[in-house]
């Protein structure tokens, strides 16, 4: 487990993770960025308090996410049945036709 320090709202805070530290710093980078335009924007609100609305905001994401993606899967997972019901379908085809044509060929030898 790595170590990085983050500056948000104006205060340090050592994060450890064993996440890509860029990817964490642009994590900060990001939700100091929304945290201190709320306090900006709003002068009656506490550090406290921005932090709650900027949580809720991507508690709010990742719910809506979350349902996007399962959505996603289960379209995903009726293309798949579909697919394997068209194969099944066009191979039940391709065995008809064969037998319709070695029937055809019978007949036409027979005349």
């Amino acid at each position: 487990m790595e170590k990085i320090r983050l500056l948000i709202a104006g205060e340090e805070y050592n994060i450890g993770t064993d996440d890509d530290l860029d990817y964490v710093a642009k994590l900060g980078e990001e939700l100091d960025k929304k945290i201190s335009t709320l306090l900006r924007d709003n002068a009656r609100i506490s550090v406290t308090q921005a932090a709650i609305v900027t949580a809720l905001e991507y508690a709010d994401a990742a719910k809506k996410s979350e349902t996007v993606s399962e959505n996603l899967r289960t379209q995903i997972q009726e293309y798949l049945e579909d697919a394997a019901r068209a194969r099944t379908d066009a191979e039940i085809s391709k065995r008809e036709l064969e037998r319709l044509s070695k029937e055809l060929a019978a007949v036409k030898a027979s005349k």
